[in-house]
């Protein structure tokens, strides 16, 4: 079983229009979702969580819809966005009375464990909080009810790194003991190349790549050489690429065909998510 499996979902936001064929996010591992902003990754993410309707297709949560069977689907979600929609004049105590009542597996325990770990005084008011801290308090309150799915939209955004790595434990800690799934969307690559296990790219409102990411890596590499090698043949094996007066840079997704098509004649690099995702945009 799939933990989301999206099919022909379509939805049209004025200018914008988000078409996915067919997306699975597999249970039990972490998926990163990665795209330029304005690509469709929050658009994404408010279907999923039912915040908008959708214009046509399906999306499951493990194989159910929203349409029959919304309560019990909720349940099994921990949600963790860019704006977490709390009051900000409200304690933090008094946020999560107003809240655990809707989750049936809420445990108390556990939340006052993570209240503890993270040193968070649960009598300040949330807007009197920083940055961090109000991040870490929307992380506590998405766990505290053993979620089996927690979908996170830009969580660390405008985070430092040691509170971005804090963050990231936490939630590879739930993972191993709850055995849960997590569709992780950000523009940090750098944390998807630490915690990631796949990856979908989304560009323009389309799925443009997906896979495991160490497959992913594996197979793209960035290669440079001189430009008398690029012609109509050779481009083909090449995502994208940029000439300037020394030669040319270029991405390929086929390191085998590239290799029997320059041969030694280019120098191969290792390619990092950030590269492959400017060289999938960028033309």
């Amino acid at each position: 079983m799939n933990a989301i499996e999206i099919k022909n979902l379509s939805k049209n936001l004025n200018e914008f229009e988000l078409n996915i064929k067919n997306l699975e996010i597999k249970k039990g591992f972490i998926t990163g979702f990665i795209g330029p902003n304005g690509s469709g990754k929050t658009t994404t993410i408010k279907l999923i969580m039912n915040m908008l309707f959708k214009d046509s297709g399906s999306i499951k949560i493990f194989d159910k819809e929203y349409k029959d069977d919304d309560i019990s689907i909720k349940e099994v979600i921990g949600y963790v966005g860019d704006i977490p929609g709390y009051v900000n004049e409200l304690k933090l105590i008094d946020i999560k009375k107003s809240i655990c009542v809707f989750y049936k597996n809420w445990d108390e325990k556990l939340y006052k464990r993570y209240i503890s770990q993270f040193k968070l005084d649960e009598k300040k008011v949330y807007k009197e909080l920083s940055k961090g801290q109000q991040k870490k308090f929307e992380l506590i309150m998405a766990l505290s009810h053993h979620p089996k799915l927690i979908v996170m939209d830009e969580p660390t955004a405008n985070l430092d790194p040691l509170v971005r790595n804090e963050f990231l434990d936490i939630i590879q800690e739930h993972i191993d003991k709850e055995e849960a799934t997590v569709f992780y969307s950000t523009h940090i690559t750098s944390d998807l190349d630490k915690v990631s296990d796949y990856l979908v790219f989304i560009y323009n409102g389309e799925v443009i790549l997906k896979g495991d990411k160490e497959s992913i890596l594996e197979n793209h590499k960035i290669i440079r050489g001189n430009k008398e090698l690029l012609d109509s043949d050779t481009k083909k094996e090449l995502i994208s690429f940029n000439e300037n007066s020394f030669g040319f840079e270029g991405l390929t997704s086929n390191i085998k065909n590239a290799k029997e098509i320059f041969g030694e004649e280019v120098v191969y690099d290792k390619a990092n998510l950030e590269d492959i995702l400017m060289y999938y945009t960028r033309g």
